[in-house]
């Protein structure tokens, strides 16, 4: 098992948060890496697209900074790529998820599965305690806390050539219906500010307040 947490070097927040969760990690026996995160400032990130023949379509949205967005996507797919080619699972946390309780054990999943609690909008609680269908949202509710088999990462991998997205938005029950969710949720977001929205993508975020900032 491999677990990381994306974090962006240069941005000296991301990196204290980063650091609060592999902190939390060793406090229950999850020995996290740094991932460096790619940025718009380290990948031309539309050439990246070009590269990797992924559409940008759908990154062309109102909440979020299109170049930031489309980093976010990138990161996750490289450690998707990673996951694939190691045969290894993976844990991938970003820098603003704190585990709040072990990881569950023998683990029985589909190939992926979201262990974070929904950090923006309204959501639904699971049913079971354990495994469940992905039901708090259709999509990811933030893709801050998630494991995935090399399998189910080719799989999700192969599916960007022709929907790469928002990273939660692209991980959707209805394009992946192997998705799940672990409930009660062992990682939370604790943050403060965001690298990715816009102002009309802060509002429905749990974490928002007069303080939070826009980076």
């Amino acid at each position: 098992m491999k677990n990381y947490v994306i974090t962006i070097q240069d941005i000296p927040q991301s990196v204290t948060s980063a650091k609060r969760c592999v902190s939390s990690g060793k406090m229950f026996s999850v020995d996290i890496e740094h991932f460096d995160a790619i940025t718009p400032r380290n990948t031309d990130v539309f050439e990246r697209l070009k590269e990797l023949e992924l559409p940008d379509k759908n990154f062309q949205e109102i909440y979020s900074r299109m170049e930031n967005c489309i980093a976010g996507f990138l990161s996750h797919f490289t450690l998707w790529n990673m996951c694939a080619e190691s045969g290894e699972e993976f844990h991938i946390f970003e820098h603003d998820a704190v585990l709040v309780d072990y990881l569950p054990n023998n683990l029985q999943y589909n190939g992926c599965i979201s262990l974070g609690r929904p950090s923006y909008g309204k959501f639904n609680i699971p049913a079971i305690i354990g495994t469940n269908s992905l039901v708090s949202k259709q999509y990811f509710p933030g893709a801050h806390a998630y494991r995935l088999t090399p399998k189910r990462a080719a799989e999700i991998v192969e599916k960007a050539k022709i929907a790469a997205g928002p990273t939660d938005t692209y991980l959707d029950i209805r394009r992946f219906p192997f998705l799940q969710e672990y409930y009660p949720w062992p990682v939370e977001v604790r943050e403060t500010f965001t690298t990715i929205q816009k102002v009309d993508g802060c509002w429905a975020k749990h974490g928002f307040n007069n303080e939070y900032k826009i980076i």
